[in-house]
């Protein structure tokens, strides 16, 4: 990314700057015929489609074209933290949104208290999908007040910890993937197999990247996160924030840290040169590893310390703005089909939101070669399907950039763990 913050720790614009009054705008392709005798062409349609990163989705569209000829699909991508803070500001303007637009989990909470900014997908049938879905999936896209269906889910970030088996060699550490998942049933046991990591000497190499993606992953395995279920934040209330806070600042001061950003230049590159050895690993971002062109079998995937859980996925979106929402809510459609979704895990990892498909042998029994053969279907799926979900408020990321700033602070020394503690709270209190 071209910002040297972490992804998870995403500024956002308030929800309150949401101005009202759009008005949904034209529908479909109607083909009609002069005199009931003869059909005029079919209207010619171009599509936009808003992503922060490459999908994959560009054979999906060629699917699509098949039954939808005279539509044109456009990719517009933007960076992870503007396209969903120059989504909010179309939103209030009222000009420049996408037809299609790709919302990613830490930021829904954001939109689904203003239905009235989206195309409802109940107007279009999509509400028949309800059943195949995961029901905390499912309800994620769903508004605040219930009124409507505003987004499909694409996929889920069932967790893992991925691991370089080269550099646990050099430090003296089991390489299997089994023998590596049993190291760590606990983060505490991840902190303990870190320092034996340090005192393997491994020249050039911390042993994960940086605290925060750590402390997200804490917090998401947690029964209640930020907000409590009336959704207020408690974010300085609860023992689960203030415990993985103080798991990350042991990592910190056990010198695990390579005090890298998340998805920026230099954590793309250590990702390649080895400059860490472990990274919380939800699905997807097995993609940007293999982005990064290390190597394959230069990275291998185990077990999460803490029982599996969740870390991002996205929902598409119809915003008001757009002019066809009928060809739209059809993509959406075929972009989050069953087959689809079986598409996209082999080809980008996206862990699909189905959980019927996670006993579909094209899923659970899919392997990755350039991962060492790791048996991804079944390692994601099993981390999907032990999630407990919590609420998820319109602030989520605004709170976790509030303390992950405080663990930056002390990863680089600025601040004690407990000034930089106190600051964050100071901070937390300042989000309504």
């Amino acid at each position: 990314m071209r910002k040297s913050r972490q992804r998870f720790l995403a500024p956002m614009v308030a929800v309150s700057a949401l101005v009202l009054g759009l008005t949904a705008c034209g529908g479909g392709t109607e083909t009609a015929g002069s005199g009931g005798t003869a059909s005029r062409p079919a209207e010619k349609i171009k599509l936009t489609v808003g992503l922060f990163s490459d999908f994959h989705y560009a054979p999906l569209y060629e699917e699509f074209k098949k039954t939808h000829p005279n539509v044109e699909i456009v990719e517009r991508r933007a960076q992870f933290n503007d396209h969903h803070t120059n989504l909010i500001t179309q939103l209030t303007t009222g000009a420049g949104a996408a037809d299609v637009v790709a919302v990613e989990g830490g930021y829904i909470g954001a939109f689904t208290p203003v239905p009235d900014k989206f195309h409802d997908l109940k107007e279009y049938g999509l509400d028949k999908r309800e059943s195949e879905y995961l029901d905390w999936k499912w309800k994620l896209g769903v508004s605040n007040d219930g009124s409507a269906l505003l987004g499909l889910g694409t996929d889920v970030g069932g967790l893992a910890m991925c691991y370089r088996p080269d550099l646990f060699k050099k430090a003296g550490l089991p390489v299997d993937r089994d023998e590596v998942s049993a190291l760590w049933p606990t983060w505490d046991a991840y902190i303990e197999t870190g320092k034996r990591f340090v005192a393997g000497k491994v020249e050039g190499a911390k042993f994960t990247d940086g605290p925060g993606e750590h402390f997200r992953a804490m917090v998401e395995q947690a029964p209640i996160g930020f907000y409590d279920a009336e959704y207020n934040i408690v974010a300085a209330t609860n023992p689960d924030v203030r415990k993985a806070y103080d798991t990350g600042v042991k990592m910190i001061h056990e010198g695990l840290s390579a005090n890298l950003a998340a998805f920026s230049p230099p954590w793309n590159t250590g990702i390649a040169k080895g400059s860490f050895a472990t990274m919380v690993c939800p699905a997807w971002k097995t993609g940007t590893i293999k982005d990064q062109k290390p190597g394959e079998g230069t990275w291998d995937i185990a077990a999460v310390p803490g029982g599996g859980g969740n870390q991002g996925g996205t929902h598409l979106m119809l915003p008001k703005q757009g002019k066809h929402p009928k060809e739209a809510a059809a993509l959406i459609d075929l972009l989050t089909s069953k087959e689809s979704q079986i598409k996209l895990f082999k080809e980008a990892s996206a862990l699909p939101s189905l959980p019927a498909l996670y006993d579909d042998p094209a899923v659970k029994d899919f392997v990755n070669p350039y991962f060492g053969n790791a048996p991804i279907g079944k390692i994601f799926t099993d981390a999907a399907r032990s999630l407990k979900p919590q609420p998820v408020g319109p602030k989520a990321s605004d709170v976790l950039q509030a303390i992950g700033d405080g663990l930056q602070r002390v990863d680089q020394g600025k601040q004690n763990a407990e000034e930089a503690w106190a600051q964050a709270l100071k901070d937390v209190s300042r989000i309504k």
